[in-house]
């Protein structure tokens, strides 16, 4: 069973679960979650992986400081601790805002990264230049710019959390009941003191200093050189777009598949199913 710890990375006191042995494996979630997103895949990876999943900067356990929440310091929080427990190499999987965490690590450390994985995202630099009525409808992501706003999306969202967060559990699922078992756990976590702002926050990182990061690394010509896997739910926000070939615009090797009867949370809808894909994955390279 998976142990709950804490760590000190560079002054941030982060909370993980960990279990197996072997080559390491970090799970990193999105939003609005925590590390409990993971719950039914982390055992069956640890039989011969070291599985790792953390609370980013921000979410769940983790301390929620007022700045750091662009993708280069978090993904930097989680380079830390993966130093702290022993490794040098490391197999990124993400969703969600997790995965965007995951491609920041990989592009600013491409050597230490063997494998990377993605969860129902295209990159965020994507996402900005795609950000039309279009494709604002079909990727539901009115929510991108109502978080960017300073202050007002924490008084709204927290005049009613469990309401909030659950209009996404609701309207972004097919299997809802796989989904519905772990929202008391998400609405405890988002109620803390701090937490839907640093969730806002990690949104408001996306502009201007995310992107600026992203254009920066596309205009020098970096793409990612390790072998990346993207995975995305039928009805899941990028179903509508070109999930493969735009990954292909940004990385040289890239696979992916689309998983049935799944919606955006694809760790939790259809775990058996991602479960096939990433031991498939991780065994071959």
């Amino acid at each position: 069973m998976a142990r709950s710890r804490m760590a000190d990375v560079g002054g941030l006191r982060m909370h993980y679960l960990i279990e197996g042995d072997g080559p390491l494996v970090v799970l990193l979630h999105g939003w609005p979650q925590t590390s409990y997103c993971w719950r039914h895949l982390i055992g069956p990876l640890a039989h011969d992986h070291t599985v790792v999943a953390p609370d980013l900067r921000g979410y769940g356990r983790t301390d929620k400081p007022r700045t750091g929440y662009d993708k280069r310091t978090m993904a930097a929080d989680i380079r830390a601790l993966v130093r702290l427990l022993g490794h040098e190499k490391v197999t990124l999987v993400g969703h969600d805002r997790g995965a965007r965490v995951a491609h920041r690590y990989a592009l600013d450390h491409p050597a230490e990264v063997e494998r990377l994985v993605v969860m129902d995202i295209i990159p965020t630099r994507e996402m900005w230049r795609r950000f039309d009525m279009d494709t604002g409808l079909a990727y539901a992501c009115w929510h991108w710019t109502f978080h960017l706003q300073p202050d007002l999306p924490e008084r709204l969202a927290g005049a009613d959390v469990r309401g909030y967060l659950g209009y996404f559990f609701e309207r972004w699922t097919v299997n809802r009941p796989a989904v519905e078992e772990a929202v008391d756990e998400y609405v405890r976590a988002f109620s803390q003191p701090g937490a839907l702002r640093a969730g806002f926050d990690d949104y408001r990182a996306s502009f201007p200093d995310d992107a600026a990061h992203d254009d920066a690394d596309w205009e020098a010509g970096r793409r990612l050189t390790m072998p990346v896997l993207a995975l995305w739910g039928a009805a899941g926000l990028p179903a509508r777009v070109r999930v493969l070939d735009i990954w292909r615009e940004y990385a040289e090797d890239v696979r992916g598949a689309e998983i049935p009867d799944c919606g955006h949370f694809l760790p939790e809808e259809q775990p058996a199913l991602v479960l096939e894909h990433l031991r498939k994955f991780l065994a071959t390279g």
